[in-house]
């Protein structure tokens, strides 16, 4: 979590405030609402086409939980002009990929391609964002589909279902709480009704982002978009409220039963996101504080606890400060062969306590802050990064245009900022541990992936 956000942060705002890359992306709005936005890089002839909903599980309600992201499946079975799974054909006729994803604040669909294929890409994305065809028939294939994937992901994999016990008690009331893939009683339950309604809620031109990374001329991306999405008519959009957790009264805990041959532990405290790019200071502090802990491979948790004390097969730390509903700082393990959840939780107890009682030092912070930055100037040659990037900032409200200044705000961090997030934030009454309690493992053979299954 924190390590794909602060690294991806630090790569684009390098790009950001060179001098050849001062202008660059470009941005415009059509008048039906919809943002278009443009980073050129012409290092090689090709391109990625993406699309952002601002529309994830967030903004489900109970009974219907999972319904994005069955949506975003529905969304390669055709239109009135493509049939079912004609658009992933196309994509592959022109020798591109194509894929989508669904996760707690967006959904997002995607086509890297050679830059000649750019007008089709386009073209058919609009398509579908106005022209869905939702077919009772086809809506009844897709979602056994969709639970053998849950079935797959979560209920056979016992680290996940931790985690997915883990939010439905730490979260009484925030959306948060219910998994993106959906309950299986709600999918079980769920009609192509479900689905539409969705449909015409929330894929609106004026509810979406476009993002174009790569060989492609701006000017002429943005006339292009005025071709292919600009007469799609935009939606007055259902109203949003505000989403706040209830206070937490005290520490909770969970046992989760699960076939597995080591237990597993969760830790999560409940801490502030990024609200205020100028003024907040401890999402950046907190930012800091997981890549200390879990930054790379010489990092607190691998070193102490995985190589030199053999407490841990795996110690990690996750926090992200960019999203639309509340954050927290995660601490996840498993175990050495030996050891127990109890020992683990201890251990990584004592990590977090070595920072509150003293400072990091100095050197330290600096060099995970050049680590960090050194790194990202490879990861500038990803088109598909940068896409990414760009578009999860604007979906989630924190926009393209603030990370240069982000990169900024986290180099300032001080060490005595790190350790004063440690001794504020890591109290009992935020915090959620979930342990897997592992049973004995079945003889049987795991499913083999469902047809059908994208991502």
């Amino acid at each position: 979590m924190h390590k794909t956000f602060l690294l991806a942060v630090l790569c684009l705002a390098i790009a950001a405030v060179s001098p050849a890359a001062s202008a660059n992306p470009f941005e415009t709005t059509l008048a039906n609402g919809l943002r278009v936005i443009v980073k050129e890089d012409h290092r090689a002839p090709t391109v990625v086409h993406m699309v952002w909903y601002r529309a994830g599980s967030i903004d489900e309600v109970d009974g219907t939980s999972g319904v994005a992201h069955v949506l975003e499946h529905m969304m390669f079975k055709g239109t009135r002009k493509v049939g079912p799974g004609e658009f992933s054909k196309r994509v592959a006729a022109v020798g591109g990929r194509d894929n989508a994803f669904t996760n707690y604040d967006y959904t997002a669909y995607y086509e890297q391609v050679p830059k000649r294929a750019l007008p089709e890409m386009m073209a058919l994305e609009a398509d579908r964002m106005a022209n869905l065809k939702l077919d009772a028939k086809e809506f009844a294939q897709e979602i056994k589909v969709v639970m053998e994937e849950r079935r797959m992901r979560t209920d056979d994999n016992p680290q996940a279902l931790v985690q997915e016990r883990l939010n439905s008690v730490a979260f009484q009331a925030h959306p948060y709480r219910r998994p993106v893939i959906g309950w299986m009683n709600d999918l079980e339950n769920m009609t192509y009704l479900d689905a539409r309604d969705w449909y015409q809620r929330w894929y609106a031109p004026n509810n979406a982002t476009v993002v174009v990374v790569g060989d492609v001329d701006h000017a002429a991306v943005f006339r292009l978009a005025e071709k292919t999405y600009g007469g799609i008519k935009r939606h007055v959009l259902p109203e949003r409220r505000p989403l706040a957790e209830p206070e937490q009264l005290g520490i909770k805990r969970l046992s989760v039963k699960a076939p597995a041959k080591l237990p597993y532990l969760e830790m999560a405290w409940k801490v502030p996101k990024l609200k205020d790019v100028e003024h907040d200071r401890a999402p950046y502090a907190l930012e800091m504080l997981a890549a200390v802990l879990d930054g790379n491979v010489t990092s607190r948790l691998p070193k102490h606890l995985v190589r030199e004390q053999k407490i841990a097969q795996t110690a990690d730390a996750g926090y992200d400060s960019m999203l639309r509903g509340e954050a927290q700082f995660v601490l996840d393990g498993q175990p050495a062969e030996g050891h127990t959840a109890a020992d683990l939780e201890a251990a990584l107890r004592a990590e977090i306590k070595r920072i509150q009682d003293a400072p990091v030092s100095a050197g330290e912070l600096e060099r995970i802050k050049t680590q960090i930055i050194a790194s990202q100037i490879y990861k500038r040659d990803s088109m598909m990064g940068q896409a990414m990037e760009i578009g999860s900032a604007e979906v989630t409200g924190y926009g393209w245009r603030n990370i240069d200044r982000i990169l900024d705000k986290i180099r300032g961090v001080t060490a005595e900022e790190v350790q004063a997030a440690a001794k504020k934030y890591f109290q009992d009454d935020a915090l959620t541990v979930a342990v897997l309690d592992p049973q004995p493992l079945s003889a049987t053979q795991p499913r083999p992936p469902p047809a059908g299954l994208r991502h």
